[in-house]
């Protein structure tokens, strides 16, 4: 679910580069990375409301600035094999709509945006909406027995079932 070709900045980055970069990359935000031995490494994120609230409302010059100054440091990031409840939950209680998704040593691997998993819940929710309409449906025919509703709700406690362990998969 997670995009893995990402849009990054160093701490050096002038911050009128970076604005350009967001711009033409259609992106919201950049991560801010160290370059190590082991891979890009997770040190900030600079979002386009970071650039309103720290440059443009205060009349400062973009081009004085450098991203390092201007990110947040403490961002939230999200593993490579937590659940989507777990990616959910990180947004949820940090306040934002997106998190760097990192493998060990907090090295990039993607970045995932609360529309990924709205369009992936809807998905999941359209396709259990349609058992439970088929379901219905069978059950209004006449002459359905008693072992025939039986199967039929079988099937959609299983279909319902099957919702939250998919919620469990990785990212």
């Amino acid at each position: 679910l997670c995009t893995r070709e990402v849009a990054v900045a160093f701490r050096s980055t002038a911050l009128d580069e970076a604005a350009r970069l967001m711009r033409s990359r259609h992106v919201g935000c950049l991560v801010v990375v160290d370059e190590t031995a082991d891979g890009r490494v997770v040190v900030g994120l600079l979002t386009d409301r970071d650039i309103v609230t720290a440059v443009v409302a205060k009349g400062v010059d973009a081009a004085t600035l450098r991203v390092g100054e201007v990110m947040t440091e403490d961002v939230a990031t999200v593993r490579e094999d937590d659940s989507l409840h777990d990616v959910l939950a990180t947004m949820q209680r940090r306040r934002v709509r997106r998190v760097p998704v990192t493998a060990a040593q907090q090295r990039l691997v993607g970045v995932i945006a609360a529309d990924d998993l709205l369009r992936h819940l809807a998905g999941e929710l359209q396709t259990l909406a349609q058992v439970i309409g088929d379901a219905l449906a069978a059950t209004n025919r006449v002459g359905m027995g008693d072992s025939r509703r039986m199967e039929l709700a079988e099937a959609y406690w299983s279909a319902a079932g099957q919702l939250w362990p998919r919620l469990e998969r990785q990212v």
